[in-house]
């Protein structure tokens, strides 16, 4: 990846906290960013697809649900951008609404 393309991704406000929120949680769907960034499920797919058109993140089909996470071929330098901005944008409110999201999808249990 080029930094001109990270920093193209994340330029735009949502999708910067698709990817913090995503890094924070380790894994989300579409329906809980919905829930966290109160915004329409097109819009969140759209900025979700581009995220992974450029390397940052990948997807995972569990029965209805699609889970995306930080792709695990990420450089040093991009997972260092990452966590430099995370403590930069304030994310405790978008975790606020999405630990008060009801019917929350399950997660599958991880194995040693």
């Amino acid at each position: 990846m080029l930094p001109i393309e990270l920093f193209k991704a994340l330029s735009d406000l949502t999708r910067l906290q698709c990817i913090l929120l995503i890094q924070h949680e380790q894994e989300l769907c579409v329906c809980e960013l919905m829930a966290a960034l109160e915004l329409s499920q097109p819009k969140v797919s759209r900025h979700l697809a581009l995220l992974r058109e450029v390397g940052l993140l990948e997807a995972e089909r569990r029965g209805q649900w699609i889970y995306y996470r930080l792709s695990p071929t990420l450089e040093t330098w991009v997972l260092s951008i990452l966590t430099q901005a995370s403590p930069q944008q304030n994310l405790t409110e978008l975790t606020q609404r999405l630990t008060s999201m009801g019917d929350r999808p399950e997660r599958v249990a991880q194995c040693c």
